[in-house]
């Protein structure tokens, strides 16, 4: 072993592993990347076999000592795991530092969303005149009515775009497809940008992708996140807002309205139900907001009288 020389090729190989043979996304493969370069950082010319559990400790440590959230932390001892299982299956170490690393529980926090106004503020604040203010509404517009992965919408092809259907056929996480029915407010949205504004973008060019940009390519993750943040400012929110929010929107605008936890579970492609219940609990802390600001004895209750006796019974 010759310190970060080899550390550095067995990094590319376990990436190369992960694409090639675990078939991960490129996104699940830069996040593994930027771990195992925060952590060659870390260790410096410590040679591989040095690297102790101790080691590996003392770097989570650090980690938390410049305030890296415990969600974060949990997904680096993921990739922890699977690099150093890599290399004990390869034989480059003799035994795994990484086995006994445990995970920190995350703190639970519920997802963001938009109120009814706030949404239709984002959306209003697209410009309805250019051919990108056009495919902006349409974008934003699809991302809520189907509640779509930033990285389904940019890779949405047209074929995958059934209008007559009102249907979106979707490739999300693991090739796994679903199909989404799309609002008709979403579909004239998506028509007016493939009539109108998607000719002038590609300007006689040919694309498979439905939205594009002005230099005829699919749009990219950064420049959808930099246009949402535009619109947001546009529209007066100042805080931050991510792609995710809508998501969240339309999950919980769906629960809201009635639809039951199986429809929503199967429009956002999730795996395990237990994803997306996190969504009624998105509901429960709603109504108690809801009964605190409106109920006229609410902000009284932990000051309430004992129950009252009436004919010798609690009044219940």
């Amino acid at each position: 072993m010759k310190g970060l020389g080899t550390f550095d090729t067995r990094v590319r190989s376990y990436l190369h592993f992960c694409r090639a043979e675990k078939g991960l996304s490129p996104n699940s493969v830069d996040a593994y990347r930027r771990d195992l370069t925060q952590l060659a950082a870390y260790v410096q010319d410590t040679p591989l076999p040095a690297i102790s559990l101790d080691i590996l400790r003392a770097f989570l440590d650090h980690l938390r000592r410049a305030r890296v959230a415990n969600r974060t932390i949990a997904r680096k001892v993921t990739t922890l795991r699977g690099f150093f299982g890599f290399l004990l299956e390869e034989g480059d170490i003799s035994t795994d530092p990484a086995e006994l690393l445990k995970t920190p529980k995350p703190a639970a926090s519920l997802p963001k969303y938009l109120d009814s106004g706030s949404l239709d503020h984002l959306l209003e604040s697209s410009d309805q005149d250019s051919p990108n203010g056009i495919r902006n509404r349409a974008m934003l517009d699809l991302l809520y009515a189907a509640g779509l992965r930033v990285s389904e919408l940019i890779k949405l092809r047209v074929s995958d775009f059934d209008d007559s259907q009102g249907v979106l056929r979707v490739i999300g996480k693991g090739d796994k497809q679903r199909l989404i029915p799309v609002g008709r407010e979403a579909l004239a949205s998506v028509e007016r940008y493939r009539a109108e504004s998607r000719p002038q973008l590609l300007k006689g060019r040919v694309s498979p992708y439905l939205f594009v940009t002005g230099r005829g390519q699919a749009m990219s993750r950064q420049g959808f996140w930099k246009l949402l943040r535009a619109r947001a400012r546009a529209a007066g929110m100042f805080k931050k807002i991510s792609p995710h929010v809508l998501r969240h929107t339309f999950a919980t605008h769906l629960l809201e309205g009635g639809a039951d936890l199986r429809s929503v579970q199967a429009m956002l492609g999730h795996a395990d139900i237990g994803t997306t219940q996190i969504y009624t609990h998105v509901m429960r802390s709603r109504l108690k907001q809801t009964v605190e600001q409106h109920h006229p004895r609410a902000a009284r209750n932990s000051q309430a009288a004992p129950p009252t006796k009436i004919g010798g019974a609690k009044s219940v």
